[in-house]
């Protein structure tokens, strides 16, 4: 069967390998249809690494996918506890904790040492088969298209970023980052029934985005000026007379990005870190957050979010997010397109 695998920073190929071995009695094996490019997909693209997981060995990318079951083991029942059957289609979560850990057993399975579907050493939905744990599917409503079910795991991961934020009613919330994952924590700050949401980024495409998904306040930040968050900050002050957000959630590039959320951050405010910095540093001023004694999470993909984000779904317009759609021959071209990111560039999805 054909799949994409990473050889390399930006060599991608496409690769005839062995196709899937029948499921084991908790797994189900599935017909991949379509998968979603992350912004870690292309941290490892760009790098040939996420962090300090580096990628030594031709690795198939892809861990936001969904598919339809073509065979079920004898044991095989889905996320929801319900028994799987051929025909259906599905979202998976990639995480798959082996149920021992600390963490594990304290509800935090998002922080346990797990494998992960994409993530080396464990291959992930760029191919055309694919065996996945039972447990780590979840059936998907007709009404939810093939490519807003690779949104799901997206929407997983703005849920726990909002489940952190511990938003209140009235709350005033800044979004720093525009793309798939920051459009989705906006729109759950809206219906969590903040008052107010500031939406920044550095792509104009994105910041009409951001106008079009209700944001109150979306500004651009020119990343090659001087003082790129100078103007943005002044206006901030502006708005609040000086107070500042209540909640900042930094969904982009994590860099000095960091930094502008906390100045964002009223005293005794909170920050919610989702992006993935390109060079695995955190850039931040020790003495505003300090000082302004803020609550810093660092969120890390998501938990129990599944089953909440397809009942959220149609309350969304996931569909909307897809800007570009590549067939799996494709995909080499889709993850050049993105890394540069082209005009217009939202999410793109591939479909297998």
């Amino acid at each position: 069967m054909n799949a994409v695998r990473l050889h390399g920073p930006k060599d991608l190929r496409l690769d005839v390998v062995p196709a899937p071995a029948e499921p084991a009695a908790d797994e189900v094996l599935i017909a991949v249809k379509a998968v979603g490019i992350c912004g870690s997909d292309l941290h490892m693209y760009t790098d040939g690494r996420i962090g300090d997981t580096r990628i030594p060995e031709p690795l198939v990318l892809g861990h936001e996918f969904m598919g339809e079951v073509v065979a079920v083991g004898t044991n095989a029942f889905s996320g929801t506890h319900e028994r799987l059957r051929v025909g259906q289609r599905v979202a998976v979560d990639p995480a798959i904790p082996d149920g021992q850990h600390e963490q594990f057993e304290k509800g935090h399975p998002n922080l346990c040492p797990e494998a992960f579907y994409g993530l080396y050493p464990d291959d992930g939905a760029l191919q055309e088969y694919m065996i996945c744990k039972a447990k780590n599917c979840f059936v998907m409503p007709d009404s939810i298209s093939d490519a807003a079910g690779t949104l799901l795991e997206t929407l997983g991961v703005a849920i726990h970023a909002v489940d952190l934020a511990k938003l209140k009613l009235a709350d005033t919330v800044a979004v720093i980052g525009c793309g798939p994952v920051g459009l989705l924590i906006l729109k759950l700050a809206q219906l969590s029934g903040v008052t107010r949401t500031y939406a920044y980024d550095i792509l104009p495409w994105r910041v009409q985005k951001a106008t079009e998904w209700g944001a109150d306040c979306a500004m651009l930040i020119d990343p090659d000026q001087p003082n790129p968050y100078e103007h943005a900050l002044q206006h901030i002050n502006a708005e609040t007379n000086g107070r500042g957000v209540d909640v900042a959630i930094e969904a982009a590039w994590a860099n000095h990005s960091v930094n502008f959320a906390a100045e964002l951050s009223r005293l005794g405010g909170r920050l919610v870190l989702v992006g993935i910095p390109g060079d695995d540093q955190l850039n931040m001023q020790h003495s505003t957050a300090r000082r302004k004694g803020l609550t810093i999470m660092m969120s890390r993909r998501m938990k129990h979010t599944y089953p909440r984000a397809i009942n959220l779904a149609p309350k969304l317009e996931l569909d909307d997010l897809v800007s570009h759609r590549f067939a799996l021959v494709d995909a080499p071209q889709a993850f050049a397109m993105n890394e540069r990111y082209d005009s217009g560039v939202n999410k793109v999805v591939i479909e297998v």
